[in-house]
């Protein structure tokens, strides 16, 4: 079993940028960003193949977003040009074979990350 833990995030303000990263306790095919505000659904940001050379982003951050691989088992999320709307709690996915933008197909998930953005 892998295990995802997210660090960094907390505050910022509109127009800043906050970095976020995600250590997994095993290899993974590959390892996605999703965020979830209160009262919203859940929320596709972006999704990396363990070589960093196949991503995807959701229409909502393309742009702004950057999603890379550190390595074999860490993912970072550089989230820039940030907006109140960027509030929510980040969590994110591995999957061993999958690689796309449906949650249910991803295998494991961390606890999460709160990201507030103020004005």
């Amino acid at each position: 079993q892998v295990r995802l833990a997210e660090t960094g995030g907390g505050l910022a303000q509109a127009g800043g940028s906050v970095r976020l990263s995600c250590a997994a306790s095993g290899t993974t095919y590959t390892m996605a960003w999703f965020r979830q505000a209160p009262g919203k659904e859940r929320e596709f940001v972006a999704a990396i193949r363990w070589t960093g050379g196949t991503i995807v982003y959701g229409d909502s951050v393309k742009g702004r977003f950057i999603v890379s691989r550190d390595g074999i088992n860490v993912a970072h999320l550089q989230m820039g040009t940030l907006k109140s709307e960027d509030t929510a709690i980040y969590t994110c996915g591995a999957s061993e074979s999958y690689f796309g933008d449906r949650a249910g197909q991803f295998d494991y998930w961390g606890q999460g990350i709160q990201v507030t953005v103020s004005s």
